[in-house]
């Protein structure tokens, strides 16, 4: 088990970057997409074909590297995995991130619902769209890989469950800082969004990975669990990226009006209020 861990790496993230920096989905102003939340509309239609096929293609590749590693006598290497992961999350949000965000990660999806910037009518769909497309990639990786149980290539602790649970709020935590950064601040250089977001992926991957398979998204986690009906350690996956991300998201609201007058920032109710005239900035 513990050596299916140290090749687990693998997660979906996401991203919010568009050709202004400023996804309309996320953003706090009326925009043409924002109008466009009904969930019987076309353009959102085309969001979660476009979360789903995100969420595909970065778990098959992912996923593959964990099982072609266990299956090819770690001819990969967790170095390898990390890369993988890395480049398909850059990769997948350079190719989608303008048209569904490239969230790929409900955890990322729950984050940027609780600070606004997501509307909650709006999570449901992308969650299920994620889960789907998780568990798509992985049926898809059994069929492939003759469905030898040996390869699972979900997530598992390598510890104790404790300590993987840290691990991963730790890195999830840093994750969704990274993207709250990049994505959603168009002080930061939004060209760069999907290589500094693949860039923590991979980071993330490679020292985590042996400790908790260094998950930070529970689509990753349960689209194998769900094809494998393995669900040990599931609830790790489950509540330490997602709260880890809630955290990371928020602490960066914190942060980002410091450049505001102390009058300005505490004159109104909160900082996610504040963030109405200040996300831009």
């Amino acid at each position: 088990m513990a050596e299916s861990s140290t090749a687990n790496g693998k997660h979906g993230v996401v991203l919010n970057i568009s050709e202004n920096q400023n996804p309309p989905q996320l953003s706090s102003k009326p925009s043409q997409d924002n109008v466009n939340t009904s969930c019987a509309s076309v353009p959102f239609m085309q969001k979660l074909i476009a979360e789903v096929l995100g969420t595909y293609f970065l778990i098959f590749a992912g996923c593959a590297a964990v099982i072609v590693n266990l299956d090819k006598d770690k001819v990969v290497t967790l170095p390898g995995i990390s890369i993988v992961w890395g480049l398909v999350v850059m990769v997948m949000v350079y190719s989608v991130g303008h048209i569904s965000g490239a969230h790929f990660n409900p955890a990322v999806t729950i984050a940027f619902a609780t600070c606004k910037r997501f509307p909650w009518k709006q999570v449901p769909p992308y969650i299920a769209a994620q889960v789907l497309g998780s568990t798509l990639a992985s049926g898809t990786l059994r069929l492939i890989f003759d469905g030898k149980q040996e390869q699972f290539p979900g997530t598992l602790p390598a510890g104790t469950d404790v300590q993987s649970f840290v691990v991963e709020f730790i890195i999830t935590f840093y994750l969704m800082f990274v993207i709250s950064g990049v994505a959603t601040d168009n002080r930061a250089i939004g060209e760069l969004a999907g290589l500094a977001v693949g860039a923590t992926v991979l980071l993330n991957v490679m020292f985590a990975g042996p400790i908790s398979g260094a998950s930070m998204n529970p689509a990753r986690s349960l689209g194998p669990a769900i094809v494998a009906n393995n669900y040990r350690g599931i609830w790790i996956y489950m509540v330490g990226p997602i709260t880890g991300a809630v955290a990371g998201a928020w602490v960066y609201n914190l942060i980002r009006f410091t450049d505001k007058p102390l009058r300005e920032i505490t004159k109104s109710g909160s900082f996610l209020k504040g963030s109405r005239h200040g996300s831009s900035t």
